[in-house]
């Protein structure tokens, strides 16, 4: 409920997630603000990064859970913030890689379907093989 109230205040809400998402994006009035993409390619991975940007002012954390509710009230979880500046600009890139990807990216509708983005005329960006390509590297 508050993403959506959020949302309704005017914040723009990017949401990266592995799998399921309940909640409806681009619904007007509710969810105007609000999009979903879930990345299904190679790996599970799944990372917990936040990232938070008012007003020139930005936030990133990194946590062991999700946002269901049965990870919150039933299990020892822990949140943290990034403060180190090398750290923070990484995730970042990271972030900005799987908002790009659009190879294993499938976008989520009010409605509830999804719809696999393509490349099409663009070049392919698989944030996946790009982050392997790049960890695998000699500076990596």
């Amino acid at each position: 409920n508050a993403l959506y109230e959020a949302s309704q205040a005017g914040v723009k809400i990017e949401l990266i997630v592995r799998g399921i998402c309940t909640l409806r994006p681009g619904v007007l009035g509710l969810s105007d603000n609000i999009t979903v993409r879930s990345i299904l390619g190679r790996f599970l991975e799944h990372s917990r990064v936040y990232y938070f940007y008012n007003d020139g002012d930005e936030e990133i954390y990194c946590a062991s859970a999700d946002w269901m509710e049965r990870n919150l009230v039933r299990r020892n979880e822990s949140c943290f913030p990034v403060r180190q500046k090398t750290l923070k600009e990484q995730l970042k890139r990271d972030l900005e890689l799987y908002l790009a990807d659009n190879c294993n990216a499938w976008v989520l509708h009010g409605d509830g379907s999804y719809e696999r983005l393509v490349p099409g005329d663009r070049e392919p960006v698989s944030a996946q093989e790009t982050l392997l390509q790049l960890l695998a590297s000699p500076s990596g």
